[in-house]
């Protein structure tokens, strides 16, 4: 009993908390992208070795991080440049598309001799509203997201000291090291991975739409981006929306069905085949939890919830994997039965 009224004030302080927790979970998950980003950046350019170094080794780290950062303050500038005014276009162009999906949706059902009232015709417009939102609400909050990274960069140097600190104990400091180890080594191979898997997948499926002559290509293209980061569904919307579109906006029947494979068979060479031999076994899940985990954290957090499900489920399937009374939970987390080495020390 007291385990369920636990559980249910944490949920409940993590729906109250929302304007709190997820700004700081935007600002982790650049903090890690930008120092995953900076990790491969030094195997690129391997200045410094176990034991030689050709410049400072401090210098050498600082210079990979900084380099990570102008590589997204780019992207940053390019999507504000070039997409910004695509998804302005969109917008205005969106009673116009509503009005061609109402046409559709009748012409389907007058030759189909089926009665599909308005009631189920998707409300793009109301969609298009309800994610709007949950970016504005995380864009209203961007100098909180700034002002955590900051603190995050400041102080990641002396993390390793507080974890001692707060655990004296010697095997207890080794074992949370171990679990913080596991799932820094983890997420940043995951977030890296999938960040760049993500990107060449929007950047093809860009030049397909774009050969094909599908108008908003790059709203379309960056909306395969970001979706990508959610499991199953989010590859389903992120293919739907410019196929939907296509339909819709006055393109033959054979540039549909052209742009539905090339869509669909991207999602499946990069995403099925691509980026699993890249991450490995960094996600060992079982796809039902991950579909619970996305739907939970989605009624909590909405679209932002769904967006981090995966990284969330990663760090509780490492640690329940590291003591003897949640072991059970890693197990039933993971795919095959197969869950990360427990440290006895």
């Amino acid at each position: 009993m007291n385990g369920l009224i636990l559980f249910t004030a944490f949920i409940f302080i993590l729906w109250i908390g929302s304007s709190i927790f997820i700004p700081l979970l935007v600002a982790t998950f650049l903090w890690y992208l930008v120092n995953a980003t900076a990790t491969y950046y030094r195997k690129l350019f391997p200045a410094c070795e176990e034991d030689r170094c050709a410049i400072p080794r401090r210098l050498f780290n600082l210079l990979s991080t900084l380099l990570s950062i102008a590589t997204f303050v780019g992207l940053i500038y390019f999507f504000i440049t070039r997409i910004r005014p695509m998804f302005s276009g969109l917008l205005v162009a969106m009673p116009e598309i509503q009005a061609n999906l109402n046409n559709l949706w009748n012409y389907i059902s007058y030759t189909l001799d089926i009665d599909i009232t308005s009631i189920v015709i998707p409300n793009i417009t109301s969609i298009i509203s309800s994610i709007g939102s949950s970016v504005a609400k995380i864009a209203t909050s961007f100098g909180m997201v700034i002002v955590y990274m900051i603190f995050m960069f400041v102080e990641q140097s002396t993390f390793h000291k507080k974890f001692a600190e707060l655990f004296p104990n010697k095997s207890h400091t080794k074992k949370i090291r171990y679990i913080i180890k596991s799932i820094d080594e983890n997420m940043k191979k995951y977030l890296f991975m999938k960040t760049l898997v993500s990107g060449i997948t929007g950047l093809v499926s860009f030049a397909w739409m774009s050969i094909l002559g599908l108008e908003f290509a790059g709203v379309w293209a960056f909306a395969i981006f970001i979706l990508s980061y959610i499991p199953t569904i989010g590859a389903i919307i992120g293919c739907g929306l410019p196929i939907l579109f296509g339909a819709i906006s006055g393109a033959t029947l054979n540039e549909v069905i052209l742009l539905a494979l090339g869509l669909i068979g991207l999602q499946i060479v990069f995403g099925n085949i691509i980026e699993p031999k890249l991450t490995g076994k960094t996600l060992n899940l079982s796809t039902l939890a991950i579909l619970i985990n996305l739907v939970f954290w989605g009624l909590i957090w909405g679209v932002a919830g769904m967006f981090f499900s995966v990284p969330l489920l990663v760090a509780a399937f490492i640690i329940t994997a590291q003591f003897d009374s949640t072991r059970w939970i890693a197990i039933l987390l993971s795919s095959d039965g197969e869950i990360p080495d427990k440290n006895e020390e």
